[in-house]
């Protein structure tokens, strides 16, 4: 993956996602490295962020290098400047590029008009670097031989780059979401196709209670994405009975983890006695970006062999 960019789990293969993970482990245990000393990370968002951005630039620091803000005001992607402008601008001073933007093929265009690596730090359609710091939490705490994970809410880009990074490693997963609100089609094919290679199942259902039952992890998020406020309303509507609460959460495995990107709407999609449960792992997911995105940025930058070339 050295030198290429990371714009969806599509970008890798079941190898690389177990050596990130690997990788992140050991990296974790480490702390504080120089292999990227000399090396700057721009980073550039068109929505607000606070895991995202402070994982990224702690990521950056503890592998030795530098990182730098571009705020939305400041470049005006495609507005005040346009997109492909902006990549090659960049490229004349940074190493790589993470970037949060609200459509993807503004993702798309960065990454064909830069000669650097360029990060999907959250699009439209996917959130990789988040579905790396899910599966090694799970890694983690579970392992993956044998895990169902169960996802009850939205079909967005969350769950997209779960899906596919689930199939991958070979997790079966169960989708419960309303008709409509499901993963889209050119996703889940792809999804499919993954999963009858690594031997998981993933099933869809628009029953909550049908996903849970029995599952290793339970695994929401928010209904209404940033961008979504005029169609609110009825999207909370159209939700009404997929809160994962004590009662859903009971239905399974008595020791199942429950996990949630954040931020949450406390009350909506998750209820504060299971968010704050012993159950949840919500925290360390967060942490665990931190962790992934060193693992990425050591591989993308090429401070980093892979260090371990046996799959966990």
């Amino acid at each position: 993956m050295t030198g290429k960019d990371l714009l969806s789990i599509s970008d890798l293969d079941t190898e690389y996602v177990y050596r990130l993970i690997r990788d992140a482990v050991e990296l974790k245990e480490e702390g504080w490295l120089n292999m990227l000393r000399g090396r700057t990370l721009a980073i550039m968002f068109e929505k607000p962020s606070l895991r995202t951005r402070l994982s990224f630039e702690l990521a950056m620091r503890q592998l030795g290098g530098e990182a730098i803000y571009l705020s939305p005001a400041e470049v005006g992607l495609g507005k005040r400047e346009a997109v492909a402008d902006v990549a090659r601008v960049i490229s004349r001073y940074a190493s790589a590029i993470a970037a949060r933007t609200f459509a993807h093929s503004t993702l798309e265009e960065l990454a064909a008009c830069s000669s650097i690596p360029v990060i999907n730090a959250l699009s439209d359609r996917e959130h990789p670097c988040q579905a790396l710091a899910d599966l090694l939490t799970i890694y983690e705490r579970k392992g993956f031989d044998g895990v169902t994970l169960a996802y009850v809410g939205d079909g967005n880009n969350v769950i997209n780059s779960l899906l596919l990074a689930a199939a991958l490693v070979g997790l079966s997963v169960r989708i419960a979401a309303p008709k409509g609100y499901q993963v889209n089609d050119e996703i889940m094919k792809t999804a499919r196709r993954y999963a009858q290679e690594s031997g998981s199942e993933i099933t869809l259902t628009a029953d909550p209670k049908a996903a849970v039952v029995e599952a290793d992890v339970v695994y929401t998020d928010v209904w209404i994405s940033m961008g979504e406020e005029a169609i609110a309303a009825e999207k909370s509507q159209a939700f009404i009975g997929y809160v994962v609460d004590e009662e859903l959460l009971a239905l399974a495995r008595d020791d199942a983890i429950l996990m949630h990107p954040l931020p949450a709407h406390r009350g909506q999609e998750v209820t504060d006695g299971v968010l704050d449960g012993p159950q949840s792992v919500v925290f360390d997911q967060a942490e665990n970006r931190l962790h992934i995105q060193k693992a990425v940025l050591a591989t993308l930058l090429g401070g980093l062999e892979m260090m371990l070339p046996e799959y966990p």
